[in-house]
């Protein structure tokens, strides 16, 4: 482990493996270095590129300096980008996604961009995230009740009543809780690209660079229609659908994809 300081100095926690240009994965809500996807896909990258994986703010063995901003999280990753020697790919998955978008348009060296299932709301085929969904969310972390605060989010994502059930059962869930006061700030990335409605024209002009916005042929519609429409919307995005894949996308699908469109 290593760890890097970001501008207000909270220390960001990162691995490093490989060898090749840089590439930077985010993650998404939940998910940290010890507990989620970027290891895996570390592992099948690192033969062509050197792979930054890192906790986010407030997990595993980084910081949490308060209070939240997105612009903390951007300076996180910039942070990241710096210690790579200045210029990184970035692979953002779902609220990492956002996140890694949203750092792009706002200028960070970033060549070029990929991105898995945004989870973007732009049309009726699902409703938008509550009004009042981050003030409750908020209220059960700060009363301490993380496993309410898991719960709510994992019904927010669709989760089946069955597997909510069963959540509390299984080995990953004190994981789950561990993280859980980070949910509203993956809310707080998300919540303006789930109101239901198209994006503003010109919302992410800033990022210029290639990217590829890429879902899963067995995720949902609202979901995958979100992606459309966000690659629609960027400047200079290509848009891949990865054929048997839900939005817990398998590294061995993602791995060469990602490795041509990065070193291609």
């Amino acid at each position: 482990m290593h760890t890097v300081r970001s501008k207000d100095g909270t220390p960001i926690a990162f691995d490093r493996s490989g060898s090749g240009p840089a590439l930077v994965v985010v993650d998404g809500a939940l998910c940290y270095r010890a507990s989620g996807p970027s290891g895996p896909l570390a592992a099948l990258l690192a033969d062509r590129f050197t792979v930054f994986t890192y906790d986010r703010r407030g997990r595993g063995d980084s910081g949490d300096t308060k209070p939240y901003a997105i612009d903390r999280e951007i300076d996180d990753l910039d942070a990241l980008i710096r210690e790579a020697g200045g210029s990184a790919f970035v692979y953002g998955i779902s609220s990492g996604a956002a996140l890694a978008l949203e750092a792009a348009h706002r200028g960070l060296a970033i060549p070029k961009l990929a991105l898995y299932e945004s989870p973007c709301i732009v049309d009726d085929t699902h409703a938008p995230l509550p009004a009042d969904f981050l003030t409750r969310l908020n209220a059960a972390v700060a009363e301490n009740r993380r496993g309410d605060a898991v719960k709510m989010f994992l019904r927010l994502v669709d989760l089946p009543a069955v597997a909510l059930l069963m959540m509390p059962l299984l080995p990953a869930w004190s994981k789950l809780k561990a993280v859980a006061h980070t949910l509203p700030y993956d809310i707080t990335i998300v919540q303006e690209n789930q109101r239901g409605r198209p994006f503003a024209a010109g919302r992410w002009a800033g990022a210029a660079m290639p990217t590829l916005a890429m879902d899963g042929s067995r995720s949902p519609a609202w979901m995958r229609n979100g992606m459309r429409a966000l690659a629609d919307a960027l400047p200079n995005a290509t848009f891949r659908t990865l054929e048997d894949q839900t939005h817990m996308v398998k590294a061995p699908a993602l791995a060469p994809v990602l490795t041509a469109f990065f070193a291609g």
